[in-house]
């Protein structure tokens, strides 16, 4: 259905800043334009798209709401506009980034171009960096291990959505350096393999199909691990599968840890708790998640036990993965950013 679509923002007193948001006609940024347009603290100036120039968003997402024209890319200015969210696929996203940063203005990167910190991992998975001046610069942005660092930063690079839940699923545990060896078992909505690809797998998005994919090495594995080394892990070896399942949106991880030490069931959890007590957007639960408890939030619900015939350390995280995978984590980290209270416009 429709939202009803106001040509005036819902603003609560002066903007805290003008906002852009580049790559607009995909899911992840026209779900983060709708989010800026319906903060109450950040006005909505700009969007653009490589794609669907000249349409207006509310036309091509109905259902969001927002009444701007997608502007072209290359006639881009970034004067009036403080910060800006960028939804380009990695390789288009630095060089838009870098000139944003020439101009002064704070960004929130939604690709991978500024995750990983190896610029030779980096060329690896990805070709070459179309600003790697940048990478020292850029913080990771999964708030709930750098928030801080967020906060003084002027570069933030969002986690793509699996390193999202499966470092959230699996940070207490590294912290503690208990893993020596890892699974991920990865289930994405297939608006999880963007725009263009969701309308190949109509399969999938008619619900009759499931599919594993990467298995031969998905991109986001040497993230995850490289997080997971920053949060004191060793080098655990990893296994990371991801699969596509018959829904729009929502993400699952189901994590298997070989622990260096027996623990018990009260003893992770509590570790957890611990970990989380204070987290406003993580939500420790009694039983494995479902997608669909967490569907339009930012929040990541997460459960832990052990395996009494393995030993193996379980651990399983729900997000949504348009949403904390990609568009309301970058709001949240906007918002740290700009000073503003984390939860604002996605609370």
């Amino acid at each position: 259905m429709a939202r009803s679509v106001n040509s005036q923002q819902p603003l609560s007193g002066d903007p805290a800043a003008r906002v852009l948001v580049a790559g607009a006609s995909g899911y992840a940024g026209a779900l983060a334009a709708r989010l800026t347009w319906n903060h109450p603290r950040l006005e909505l100036v700009r969007t653009t798209a490589r794609t669907d120039a000249g349409a207006r968003l509310d036309h091509l997402y109905p259902e969001n709401g927002v009444p701007l024209t997608l502007e072209e890319p290359e006639r881009l200015d970034p004067a009036g506009v403080e910060a800006a969210i960028v939804a380009y696929p990695h390789g288009a996203s630095a060089p838009l980034v870098a000139s944003l940063r020439e101009a002064g203005v704070k960004v929130v990167d939604l690709s991978a171009d500024f995750r990983l910190r190896d610029l030779d991992l980096y060329g690896r998975w990805y070709g070459e960096h179309g600003a790697p001046e940048l990478i020292a610069e850029a913080v990771y942005g999964l708030t709930e291990l750098n928030r801080e660092r967020i906060r003084e930063a002027d570069l933030v690079a969002n986690p793509g959505c699996y390193p999202t839940a499966s470092v959230l699923a699996l940070a207490p545990l590294a912290q503690a350096g208990l893993i020596e060896d890892l699974v991920i078992d990865a289930q994405s909505g297939v608006s999880g393999a963007g725009r263009a690809a969701a309308e190949r797998l109509r399969g999938v998005v008619d619900g009759d199909d499931s599919m594993a994919y990467g298995v031969a090495g998905h991109r986001h594995r040497p993230e995850i691990s490289q997080e997971l080394q920053a949060l004191g892990s060793n080098d655990a070896p990893l296994t990371f599968v991801p699969h596509l399942l018959p829904f729009d949106q929502g993400e699952l991880v189901s994590c298997y840890a070989r622990t260096s030490r027996p623990l018990e069931p009260g003893e992770i959890a509590e570790l957890y708790r611990a970990r989380y007590a204070d987290e406003p957007f993580v939500e420790m639960v009694d039983e494995p998640p479902g997608v669909a408890a967490v569907r339009e939030t930012n929040l990541c619900r997460i459960h832990v036990t052990v395996d009494a015939e393995s030993g193996r350390a379980l651990a399983f995280a729900a997000i949504d993965n348009l949403w904390k995978g990609a568009a309301s984590q970058a709001i949240q980290n906007l918002n740290l950013m700009l000073g503003l209270p984390e939860g604002e416009g996605i609370s």
